[in-house]
Parts: structure tokens; sequence; C-alpha cells
């Protein structure tokens, strides 16, 4: 039996196949577009779902859809109509945005409901289509996609992002196959919303370098974490609700902030006169973002991730004792800061907590799928999530084809082990090798398949990777990869570091392990970004990292992702050839190629 689960068809799409309840491949459209944004029916990620099954679309036993266009248009509609008087060109101006999108989103599903060779849906196409195709809730796919991944038997669920279907959160809790609605954070108590607002106040692209004001945070000083907590919260322990002396009346986006928010930060709007928002638009006075000191926008980011910490904590802990939970699963966009996940699983009481690699809005079609699997049609629980590598894979010939068009020079390594000392004598060479293996991962994090592999003891290794390769920002730290059965040697880190989901904090015999390095990896706090590799998970990987721990103090490499500059994880190995030899990059092991450049 097979099910097909896609995400919502707005953004970020992607698709995923179950078999009999097992994944058999998932991937985002973006990555086979190569572009880090993708919208609409992920035509290129079905087809390569479909193609790993041996389906075809009528052989599809149901399409699980990770949305429901109706409910969200009116909850928007509901959010925006409450703001009116207030703001009343604003409310007007997101009222049409969402009747646009809805109008979107229902053609993509009678596209949809068409090439899986159905009738045509019925109008509200957003909250039941046909026999099989299902749409569910997002947050709900949220939900899901955490639970289900996860070991637990039971567990509460909190889901938290921008504004999943005309909502900003959900509670549930998660109990067999079964998945049970708590509570709901509505509209416009959004951490998410404010993360990225404030992503975008201090000069970074909104809904894409949310990551940065994460790492940024790391070199400041939390002096206004008091002001954002009475921007976010009512009172301790409660959930997000935002205070609206701080926001623009309509909510906007390029003018969110009110100017108490800049007041309460020190911040000077350039001469702009508060008021002169206020008479066009019936808001509250906003300005755009005024020009902020580097000082101050690390103060800034360093306040907000500690506020958000703060609540989260608290929040969760009261949730904790209600439900009598030992076990928390998160899913949604905020919990890809591993930074917050780190500070759930030592502050908020819960014994376990689990975060899947794909917590965004990329997981949401697992999550659909499994809902269909478990809710719709009544299966059992399946085993819990693996390292997700269910991207396509190519052979030697496909990686051969590639290479021999574009008319470069290799070497053939005969086996694994002759790949692996390759490897090694470029890496403690101090050369960067681009490692091209296997199945591409799914989610936004390289997990050993399509990774940037450097010796974190060779000179100036972070600086080549960020001059020369990244192309980022000298604050934002690399990923160590260690296996798993050595990393409590030198770290405390939890099992979410096998997915990169969390930080890790550095032992006695870790600090002193990695305070010898020649650039530094130890973060503030004694925090480390840890990837945690098992021989069952990632054989070759683990392989690499064993005997790279011959040679050296610990069986541990840097590991980046393998991509250019503003683009997603390598795919294909033309990707990988491209990607090689316009980055600096001095090696790439693809399959049993060999490249090295003069």
């Amino acid at each position: 039996m097979h099910v097909l689960g896609l995400s919502a068809l707005n953004h970020d799409s992607t698709a995923a196949l179950l078999a009999d309840g097992a994944i058999v491949a998932a991937i985002e459209e973006g990555k086979l577009a190569r572009t880090r944004t993708a919208e609409g029916i992920p035509r290129a990620a079905i087809q390569f779902c479909l193609q790993q099954g041996a389906v075809d679309w009528k052989s599809l036993d149901r399409i699980a859809i990770a949305s429901r266009p109706a409910l969200a248009w009116r909850r928007q509609i509901g959010f925006r109509a409450r703001l009116a008087p207030l703001a009343p060109l604003s409310s007007g101006y997101f009222v049409n945005k969402a009747f646009g999108e809805f109008g979107r989103e229902l053609n993509n599903m009678r596209i949809l409901t068409a090439l899986a060779g159905n009738s045509p849906a019925p109008a509200d196409v957003g909250d039941t289509t046909s026999a099989r195709i299902e749409a569910f809730d997002h947050h709900l796919c949220h939900a899901a996609s955490a639970f289900y991944a996860s070991p637990f038997e039971q567990a509460l669920i909190v889901t938290l992002d921008e504004q999943g279907d005309g909502r900003a959160g959900f509670v549930a809790l998660g109990e067999g196959a079964q998945i049970r609605e708590l509570d709901s954070i509505s509209l416009p108590n959004s951490l998410a919303w404010v993360y990225t607002r404030v992503t975008q106040l201090l000069g970074f692209r909104p809904h894409n370098d949310e990551h940065k004001t994460q790492w940024l945070s790391l070199t400041g000083e939390p002096v206004f974490a008091n002001v954002f907590l009475e921007m976010l919260r009512p009172r301790p322990s409660a959930p997000p609700q935002l205070s609206t002396r701080f926001f623009s009346r309509g909510f906007s986006v390029d003018r969110a902030f009110a100017p108490e928010f800049f007041r309460s930060l020190g911040i000077t709007l350039n001469g702009a006169s508060p008021a002169s928002d206020a008479a066009a638009s019936g808001q509250r006075a906003s300005t755009p973002a005024p020009a902020i000191p580097d000082s101050l926008r690390a103060n800034i980011a360093a306040s907000l991730q500690q506020a958000c910490a703060t609540l989260l904590c608290e929040w969760l802990d009261s949730l904790r004792r209600s439900t009598k939970m030992d076990a928390l699963c998160l899913a949604g966009g905020l919990f890809l800061n591993s930074l917050l996940v780190s500070a759930i699983e030592s502050a908020s009481g819960f014994e376990k907590v689990f975060v899947q690699p794909a917590a965004g809005s990329e997981g949401t079609s697992l999550g659909a799928a499994w809902l269909c699997w478990h809710h719709s049609l009544k299966k059992p629980r399946v085993e819990p999530m693996a390292p997700p590598c269910w991207g396509p894979g190519f052979s030697n010939q496909d990686i051969k084809s590639v290479l021999d068009n574009c008319k470069v020079s290799y070497a053939w390594c005969e086996s694994d082990a002759h790949k692996i000392d390759e490897a090694l004598r470029l890496l403690e060479a101090g050369k960067i090798v681009a490692w091209y293996q296997g199945n591409a991962e799914f989610g936004p994090r390289a997990l050993g398949n399509r990774s940037l592999l450097a010796s974190p003891w060779a000179p100036y290794v972070k600086e080549n990777l960020n001059d020369y390769v990244k192309h980022r920002e000298s604050f934002r730290p690399f990923a160590l990869s260690i296996c798993a059965e050595d990393a409590s040697e030198f770290f405390d880190c939890s099992p979410n570091g096998r997915f990169m989901t969390t930080m890790a904090v550095a032992n006695e015999k870790g600090r002193k392990l990695l305070g010898d390095l020649p650039s530094g990896f130890l973060l503030p706090g004694n925090l480390v970004r840890l990837h945690t590799v098992s021989a069952s998970d990632s054989p070759l990987f683990w392989r690499l990292l064993k005997r790279s721990g011959e040679k050296g103090p610990a069986p541990m490499l840097v590991n980046t992702s393998f991509n250019l500059f503003a683009e997603p994880l390598v795919v294909r190995p033309r990707d990988a050839v491209r990607s090689y030899f316009c980055s600096g990059a001095d090696a790439l092991i693809a399959g049993s190629f060999l490249l090295v450049k003069n």
C-alpha cells in the first residue's frame, strides 16, 4: 500500500512516499530545482518518489496534503477582521493577499486532483477532496512528523511556526498511533514571526537567515532579555502572547515594530517622525529598520534568543506538570533553532526530547503521509526514524557519465578502504574534501552523504571554509562529526545529536581537546555543534571517522553542507561537480571517483 505525502502547496514544497508504512523516498522540490525556495506542486519531487517506489499516479492508494487552504483562509480572514477597525488599510491589504493565496492553493489542489486521475474535487477542497486525496491541518502534520518519527509510545507534542494554516502553534498528546489536540496558539502570538521580524531588523533576509540571528546571539549579551519577555508573554509559565504595545496595529511585515520597541532598545529612529505612518494607515506609528551598530545587533540577537528560551522552558515545564508526560516531541520551523532545543533539553524538566531533522515545513509531507497511514487507514506504528537519507542516489556509472561529459580528470578508488585512505591522506594534509556518497539527505542538514569535510586540527580550517568555500560570516560555527560511541568521552550530548538538531556540551576532556585546536570550535557556555555517527546509521562515514581517530586525538572531522552560497545541498552528480569547481574545495570523492585540484 502506497501513500504519497505532500507539504502545503505554497512554500518549501516537498514530497514523501510510504510503502506499507516505511519511508521509500522523500525530497525537497528546491533541492531538485537548485533553489532555496520552491512553491506550488512539487512535480520533480513527486516524480522522484514515484520512480523510487516503482509506482504511478494510479497505483497510489492515498495522497495526503499538509494543508487545508479553506480553513487557513477562514482563520486569516478572522484575524485580520479583528484588526480592521484599528488598521483598515493594512488589514485590507492582508485580506486581499489571503484571497490571492487561497486562490492559488485552490488551483493547485485542482491540478493535483487531475494529475491523480480523480474526478473534479468539491468546492471546499481545502477540507475534503476525493476518496484518494486527503487534506490535513498543517500543525497536525508537524505534530505527526515529530511523534511518529520518535521512539516514544506516549509524548507531549508542541509545534511552533510562523502561521501554518492560519495559526501559530499547536499542543497535543501522542499515544500509540493517535494524536489528540489539547490547545492551539492563534495569530498573532507567533514566536517564529517575531524571530523573523527581528532577523529582518538585524539586516538579514527574512525566511532565509534566521539561523544567522541564532548564531549571532552567541557573540552578544542578553541585556534586553526582559524587554523581549515583556513583549512575548503576559506572565511566567504562560504560552506565547504578544504585547500590542511593541507592534504596529496592523502587524505588518516591513513595519512590524512600534516606536515603543525601538525606545526600549535604545535605537534612534534617524529623525523619522513616529507619527508619520499613522495618519495614512490608522496604525500605531512605526518606521523602517534603522541602521544598527554591530555590537547592538549582537545584543538584540542574544536577548531575543534568551527570552525565547526562558519563555519556552517555563511554558513547557508547566505543560509537563499538567500532563504528567516525561517525553516531548517538537516540530515547526522555530525548532530548527538548535540553541533553543538545547536549552529545552536542559531546563524544561522533560526526561526525553525528540526533534526530527526536517522540523520545518518540509517535514510536513512526512507528517501528512503518516497521518493518512495511522488515522485514516488505521495502521499501527512503524519503526522510529532512521537517518533521513531518502533522496536520490546515483551509481558509479551515473557519476562517470557526468565526469566524462564535463571532461575532467579523475582517479578510481577500487574499494571503500581505498576511498577512505585517499580521503584521510587529503584531510591530514589540511585539504577540504567534498564527500558525495549514497542517497541525498532530506532536510536542511548534511549528515555525512552530501558533506564538506576537513580536519579540525588543520591550520586556518574555519577561515578557509568561510572565505573560500562557504562565503559566510565568521560568527557562524561549523559542526563536528564524531563516532557515537566515542562522543561521551568528550561531550555530553542527547540522542538528538544523531540528527544535529541540538547542541552538545564539552566536558573537561572535551574542553581541553577543543581548546588545543588551531581554530576555535568551542562556543560560549562550552557548547559545541555536534553530529554523532553510528556504524548502523552511516557505515562508510563512520569508518572514515574511526580511521581519522587512529592518527588524531579523536575520531572527529569538521562537517558542513556541500553546496554553493545561497543554494541547497547538492543532489545530482552534476550539482556536485559544479559546486566543487565553483568553490575552494580541494578534492571531491564522488562514489568511487576521486578528483583533486592542482
